[in-house]
């Protein structure tokens, strides 16, 4: 079995991200590594310039001795803050890029997943994933490594210098910061479940809004709305309540401690360099260096309590993105030494055997056979939840079988790539989906690779040139998907010019006609005709006249075919079940 992100230790989970994700940019990362720890060297330097001021001036040092010092002083104040500035914008440039590549990752992840994790997961709480999670993370990829390591440079310095000042103070002071370091080591375990627990509070609640928004029409006819905002208080309370817990952890343990002991550290600089002055051991410039060095231990120390608090919140994201990561298809692509491509031209379809349901549900299909032969065009009957639609989605593999075989032109599915067979099958569905793009790009799926003359000639072949010419700007006609752009009967005239343009071989169509109007339907029949030529094909319907095209007729009930046949052939018998449908006007039968 191999190993999951989640089962490998912290440190280790931390080091791979940022290895996949800094390594494109690390010529970026060694520059700003190098211009921290120029600003660690020059933050540990001017406090020896201030006390060799301070010395001199007490000494009675000349004016040009003190003036050099000052000068030094200054210039190298303003190399640092040319630093800073420099390193915001590199900080900055990394943080989007390991971001986006990141965001990139899981989208594309994401879209290589199959229907039950998109069922079992609503598209809001997939994009606080993609969107917010690795947002938390924007610190832990610019910054994080390079502040811990930095800062800790900076305090080891500072515990160095003081060390060769006096080890009484520098022992002093390694004790305390010792004592810190730890309480801030152990907040990590103790924090992390905290955050990520807000996390999935702050998923869920983008899962809702997006359920709701999308449904803003039903609810507000229904008089939902006062319900729908209930709702939502409730899981705002629950995301306040996750949040206030974890960040009082973190900063009881963080801030409240750190401070404490920082403040401890002031009182203890200043009574360790009073009694050494007393006694003649340092000058009144070392006073103040160890008083400044203790000040400068506070930065670091509020750094890495910062990190820290940023590690514990980023923990729950990482593990939350980990487990996205980890989430595998179901159906998954065939080995490359089993791989085959499907023949061209029409595809025979053939079911054996075939058992299959939803998860934890039971069988929707119960032992289903048939073969239909390249070419022929299946028209399925049946009632809602016989099992027409799942058996189109098992043809196009958004689902395995349970049991049983589906083979495509004589290939078994989990034989044929993936793509290729998404190629050779074209499905159009009475629910569109279209872009906020032009009619060219929702046409072509984006694809620069097909031209307009081809895209026309599509048109002209199925016969919607009429369609296309009356919108107002043809090809480049931008479709407002928020506003309708287009109607349902036009957004099924799309679909079906997409499909053609992929040359499928296998042509489904899931009740695409059932919410358009006559004249649109006229121009959709005369699109099928041209569109069924030369191609295997299967519709699903409820109404007899949808399937007056088909050469083969299947029933199902519950599951199961009840009948299969040439349509011809069985509307001739009067004791076929599609005989006695025909007889009663059976559309109402089927629904």
């Amino acid at each position: 079995m191999s190993e999951t992100s989640s089962s490998r230790p912290l440190l280790r989970r931390y080091q791979t991200l940022l290895t996949d994700y800094l390594r494109p940019i690390r010529g970026r990362v060694l520059v700003l590594t190098l211009m921290l720890f120029a600003g660690i060297t020059l933050q540990l330097v001017n406090p020896q310039i201030l006390r060799g001021f301070i010395d001199t001036a007490e000494a009675g040092g000349t004016s040009r001795v003190l003036i050099t010092r000052a000068a030094l002083f200054l210039a190298l104040g303003i190399v640092r803050r040319a630093l800073t500035i420099y390193a915001t914008y590199v900080t900055q440039d990394v943080r989007w890029r390991t971001t986006n590549a990141m965001r990139r990752d899981l989208a594309a992840h994401c879209l290589t997943l199959d229907m039950p994790f998109h069922n079992s997961h609503t598209p809001g709480s997939i994009i606080q994933r993609i969107d917010g999670d690795v947002n938390v993370l924007s610190n832990f990829f610019s910054q994080f490594v390079i502040q811990i390591v930095g800062n800790a440079v900076l305090l080891v310095g500072v515990l160095v210098l003081l060390f060769v000042e006096d080890w009484r103070i520098g022992a002093a002071f390694v004790g305390f910061v010792a004592i810190i370091a730890a309480v801030l080591a152990k907040s990590v375990a103790i924090t992390a479940p905290l955050w990520k627990e807000f996390r999935q509070a702050d998923s869920e609640v983008y899962g809702f809004l997006e359920e709701r928004l999308g449904g803003t029409e039903d609810i507000r006819a229904n008089g939902g709305v006062a319900y729908a905002l209930r709702q939502l208080v409730k899981l705002e309370r629950v995301v306040y309540a996750a949040f206030r817990k974890a960040l009082a952890m973190a900063t009881a343990l963080n801030w409240g401690f750190s401070d404490g002991m920082l403040a401890l550290g002031s009182v203890l600089s200043l009574a360790l360099g009073g009694v050494l002055y007393m006694r003649g051991e340092i000058t009144i410039g070392t006073v103040y260096l160890i008083f400044h060095y203790n000040t400068m231990l506070r930065w670091p120390l509020n750094e890495l309590a910062r990190q820290v608090r940023d590690l514990q919140s980023a923990t729950g994201s990482i593990e939350r993105i980990e487990e996205l990561f980890d989430t595998k298809p179901m159906v998954q692509e065939p080995p490359a030494d089993r791989a085959q491509a499907l023949p061209a031209g029409a595809l025979a379809l053939d079911f054996t055997d075939v058992d299959f349901g939803y998860e934890d549900e039971g069988n929707v299909l119960r032992g289903v056979s048939w073969h239909l032969p390249p070419g022929d065009v299946l028209g399925v009957l049946g009632r809602t939840g016989s099992g027409k639609t799942t058996m189109t989605r098992l043809l196009c593999r958004l689902y395995d079988p349970r049991e049983g075989d589906v083979r495509v032109g004589d290939v078994s599915l989990p034989d044929v790539p993936i793509a290729d067979l998404r190629q050779r099958v074209g499905i159009v569905t009475q629910d569109v989906q279209l872009f906020e793009a032009t009619v060219r790009d929702n046409l072509t799926m984006f694809d620069a690779g097909i031209t307009d003359e081809v895209i026309l000639d599509v048109v002209e072949r199925l016969g919607l040139s009429p369609w296309l010419d009356a919108l107002p700007e043809g090809l480049d006609t931008v479709l407002a998907t928020s506003s309708a752009g287009l109607s349902a009967g036009e957004a099924q005239l799309l679909a079906f010019t997409r499909v053609f343009l992929r040359e499928p071989g296998l042509v489904i169509l899931d009740e695409a006609s059932s919410r358009v109007d006559p004249l649109t339907e006229r121009l959709m029949e005369r699109a099928i005709d041209r569109l069924f030529a030369d191609r295997t094909a299967v519709i699903v319907a409820h109404r007899l006249a949808t399937v007056q095209r088909a050469d083969k007729i299947m029933i199902l009930e519950d599951g199961r075919i009840t009948e299969f046949g040439d349509r011809v052939a069985l509307a001739a018998n009067p004791g076929s079940r599609f005989a006695e449908l025909m007889r009663t006007g059976m559309d109402e039968v089927l629904v």
